[in-house]
């Protein structure tokens, strides 16, 4: 077996140094978003947050804001390096796996995942318990990537640099398949929360192009998986340097995958 189908980890380790400079990217590209939906949904004072994978502190020290002085902010991930430094008054940091460990005690106005179940080998069962820990009327808001529905780095894919560069898109994606992750797992969201009984189910999709922070989010993640690119044969450590110089010279009008979020309410 190939390397990936016995590592049974996230591609995009948590432990690596390029793991903060992907959670900065990832914060300004979706934040707004995940915070428009967020403020729609009436999310304030007082209120229960569960904030599920949370990788970096943004998403959490943003619900911190909304719901204190009174309310709580639950922010887990099986790796919480990253957002260990925010604990303390209504932020509290656990280690924890959301498809194999029970849910955090206490019911939840809102439940919230961005950019997590498509990395979740047994999805159906961590939305199964992100539902399960609603309390009545709570809402569970998912943002997952679909990059089946856009598949492309460059989506004006004009030269040799662009073409390049979604080759080396393609050999990612690969190796995320490979991990389990679903490439087309956005678009099932508001099927997914109908289907675990929520009502008044809404969704929308995102996806920037031609940001500064999509460069810095490509450079961090071709680092982070370079040794696994070269490794399956899906890329060249000179293919790697020259893509990472095109990413630089800030030419390239680089797009990420549509970001769905789907929302719906537990009756």
């Amino acid at each position: 077996m190939t390397e990936h189908e016995t590592d049974r980890g996230y591609l995009l380790d948590n432990r690596q140094s390029e793991a903060g400079i992907r959670f900065g990217a990832l914060a300004e590209l979706f934040d707004p978003v995940t915070f428009r939906h967020v403020d729609r949904l009436g999310i304030g004072a007082g209120m229960r947050c569960w904030e599920v994978g949370a990788g970096g502190p943004s998403v959490p020290l943003g619900l911190a804001e909304r719901v204190a002085p009174n309310g709580t902010v639950i922010a887990t991930d099986i790796d919480v390096s990253w957002a260990r430094d925010i604990a303390g008054g209504v932020i509290e940091v656990l280690s924890h796996d959301v498809a194999a460990d029970p849910p955090p005690p206490g019911g939840f106005d809102l439940v919230h995942a961005r950019l997590v179940l498509v990395h979740v080998t047994d999805r159906a069962e961590a939305l199964r318990r992100m539902v399960q820990a609603l309390r009545p009327g709570g809402w569970l808001l998912l943002e997952d990537a679909d990059p089946g529905l856009q598949p492309l780095l460059c989506p004006d894919e004009s030269g040799p640099e662009q073409r390049l560069a979604n080759r080396l898109r393609s050999g990612f994606r690969t190796l995320m398949a490979a991990r389990g992750a679903d490439l087309a797992y956005g678009r099932t969201l508001p099927r997914a929360l109908r289907e675990a009984g929520l009502g008044d189910v809404q969704a929308d999709a995102y996806f920037p192009i031609t940001s500064p922070a999509c460069a810095v989010l490509e450079d961090a993640t071709v680092r982070q998986i370079r040794h696994r690119l070269v490794g399956e044969g899906l890329a060249t450590d000179e293919e790697i340097d020259r893509h990472l110089a095109n990413v630089a010279t800030g030419r390239l009008d680089l797009a990420t995958a549509p970001m769905i979020s789907a929302w719906g309410r537990r009756p």
